[in-house]
């Protein structure tokens, strides 16, 4: 599939001929996985893009679409590519007022959303943004008696479609030959880290050249099964889902709900796999739940071949020399161990998994290394299809995000500043000219905003966000979401923020992992009402002092940064949450906001203060607002002398 298939609608033609019979979309419903091969995906896209241009839709406008990864959704994104058009994809979990903000910059009159929740969401929206003219349910429930004008059933409007088909021969497949490889093939959202979200204009021809450049350094096929769980608006999915899967033809697997991921996980067993480090960290989380509540001997077993695995697995996996006692050892740990732990976390089929979306603690890398999964990090972003840095087998570091990916220059700028050339790169931020020159300079490169280093094989390390890295008063390199990944490596710690900048500390503010350190303290009858309670435990603040001691000891160690250990901490009383603005969607942190929010108590970590007063107002689920107050114990923690550590 090369020139002639530069769009994605006649890639999917293209399937529907080469591979009809052969599973491209399934879904779990009910429980029970729903199949559709790529000649039914031919004909349900046809039905829903004639559906759509008999309700007016056509070429370069733009289609909303709002729900969790269904095979109707990522067909109503190749209908609208059909016709021209481009889809939107928004983050379902995005509360109505902030849905309003990207339906009006990409000038949204059409929707196609998954369920009552999202179109109770757009209704509720059309006093903010009046012009959603028509929109499109796929889950039928509970909307019996919504009357609306311009409102209708997916099925309806695929009915519809085929009518229009039937009464305008020619013009489906006049449209698809129509589309060029420069069209706009979808506009993805930015998280908004440091202001508004900026709409990212992909083209046919970007995608096509990441999903073509992945599929081939991976050496993927059509056999590969992917289980499609994370958001559509996220970048990472569309390459993965998407582009990928539109290119080599493999088979994208939807879950029934975000609570069944695990268990559907392990029934598809994906051979190909990918998460941002948030989720293998939840994995790693319950895992080590499950231990903490298993017998002695079968705990004595797991952390004994576990240090078999940290010893020896990453050079197994990656067919290195290793000791014959250590590959006997390792041998019967996978009996044993790892791969009914591989089997639990529905990973016993994986080839390769990815990881990407924020840097991932080489602890955690290496833990799955270590038991067998062959896992990865990748570099990219929203801007470039998320098409940067790959790590080819057998040249794995835990510290790098690989090379250079083929066809892709990347060079530091004077300040470090990772600048990137590339055919995967945007055409332009949607209707924000200013900004895109800003991101690209004259000569093409694409200003990423993260600092990086090459190591001495060519490798590319990111040290943080350029704009995060700092000084410390006594001119070290402060670099937050270093210390951050080191200290969310513990099962205990959910989120943590660092503060250092120009200042002659480190401090820090932490979220518990409320599941991790629950059934910790009820296996120690620890009684609590709720977080707040919980988070101000004395116990629970030793279970974090000895976790922040841990990573301050591995900081002493490590060239630069032992002036960067964490000095001072509080654990907040309560989770920092998108929907309060102090995460994005993507769970990536901002800073500048949430050091205004809380300036209070980072005012108390630097004076010396042993508590602090606060009232925080929080935002729940339905909309409502509510307030969580408490009085916050600041503790100090030991430090270690960087000499000392070394030695």
């Amino acid at each position: 599939m090369q020139t002639e298939y530069e769009t994605f609608p006649r890639r999917m033609l293209a399937h529907g001929q080469v591979r009809p019979g052969k599973p491209a979309f399934r879904e779990k419903h009910l429980g029970i996985w729903q199949s559709w091969s790529w000649a039914q995906v031919n004909d349900e896209v046809r039905a829903l893009a004639c559906g759509l241009a008999a309700l007016g839709f056509g070429r370069g406008m733009n289609l909303a679409i709002i729900g969790d990864n269904r095979p109707r959704l990522y067909w109503a994104m190749l209908a609208a590519q059909c016709l021209g058009g481009v889809p939107v994809p928004l983050y379902q979990d995005a509360p109505a007022a902030d849905m309003a903000y990207v339906l009006e910059n990409a000038e949204i009159h059409y929707a196609i959303v998954e369920d009552q929740e999202q179109v109770d969401k757009l209704l509720e929206l059309q006093s903010l943004y009046p012009h959603i003219r028509h929109i499109a349910y796929d889950d039928e429930r509970g909307m019996r008696h919504y009357k609306q004008q311009g409102l209708l059933s997916f099925a309806k409007l695929q009915e519809l479609g085929r009518s229009w088909d039937q009464s305008h021969p020619g013009f489906f497949d006049a449209a698809v030959a129509a589309g060029q490889g420069s069209d706009n093939a979808i506009i993805l959202y930015t998280s908004g880290t440091t202001g508004k979200p900026k709409g990212v204009c992909q083209t046919h021809a970007a995608l096509t050249a990441a999903g073509t450049g992945g599929v081939g350094f991976e050496k993927l096929t059509d056999a590969e099964d992917i289980l499609s769980y994370l958001p559509m608006a996220w970048v990472g999915d569309c390459l993965f889902s998407f582009a990928q899967a539109m290119t080599a033809g493999f088979t994208v697997n939807c879950p029934e709900s975000g609570e069944t991921v695990m268990t559907d996980m392990r029934e598809i067993g994906p051979t190909y796999y990918f998460a941002p480090p948030r989720v293998f960290e939840n994995m790693l989380t319950t895992v080590m739940i499950r231990m903490e509540d298993a017998g002695a001997i079968k705990r004595g077993m797991f952390h004994y071949f576990m240090a078999v695995a940290r010893r020896c697995g990453a050079q197994i996996l990656d067919k290195q020399s290793v000791p014959l006692g250590d590959r006997l050892r390792y041998a019967v740990g996978k009996m044993l161990v790892y791969g009914p732990l591989k089997n639990v976390l529905g990973m016993s089929r994986i080839r390769v998994a990815y990881t990407a979306g924020a840097a991932i603690g080489p602890d955690l890398f290496r833990f799955y290394r270590s038991i067998g999964v062959n896992l990865k990090q990748f570099y990219g972003s929203t801007e470039t299809c998320a098409y940067i840095c790959l790590q080819p087998d057998g040249q794995i570091k835990f510290d790098s995000v690989g090379l250079p990916a083929p066809g892709v220059e990347v060079k530091l700028a004077e300040n470090g500043e990772v600048l990137v050339k590339s055919p995967t790169l945007m055409d332009c931020y949607y209707k924000r000219p200013d900004a895109t020159s800003e991101a690209i300079d004259a000569q093409g490169y694409f200003h990423t905003g993260d600092a990086g280093l090459f190591d001495g094989d060519g490798h590319l390390k990111i040290i943080d966000r350029a704009a995060d890295v700092g000084r410390m008063t006594g001119g070290a390199i402060f670099a937050p979401n270093y210390i951050e990944n080191k200290l969310k490596f513990f099962p205990f710690i959910k989120e943590a923020v660092v503060f250092g900048h120009q200042r002659d500390a480190v401090c820090a503010f932490i979220n518990i992992d409320m599941e991790a350190v629950g059934n910790w303290a009820e296996r120690r009858s620890i009684a609590y009402a709720g977080y707040t309670d919980l988070a101000a435990h004395p116990a629970v603040y030793g279970l974090v002092r000895d976790c922040i001691e841990q990573v301050n000891a591995d900081l002493a160690a490590e060239t630069a940064m032992g002036d960067t250990q964490i000095h001072r901490y509080l654990v907040l009383h309560k989770e920092l949450d998108p929907d309060d603005d102090e995460l994005t969607r993507t769970r990536k942190v901002r800073r500048k906001f949430i050091a205004e929010k809380y300036a209070v108590l980072i005012d108390a970590l630097y004076s010396g203060k042993t508590s602090q007063y606060i009232e925080t107002q929080v935002k729940f689920e339905d909309g409502r607002t509510g307030v969580v107050k408490a009085d916050l114990k600041i503790e100090p923690c030991k430090t270690y002398p960087a000499m000392q550590a070394a030695a």
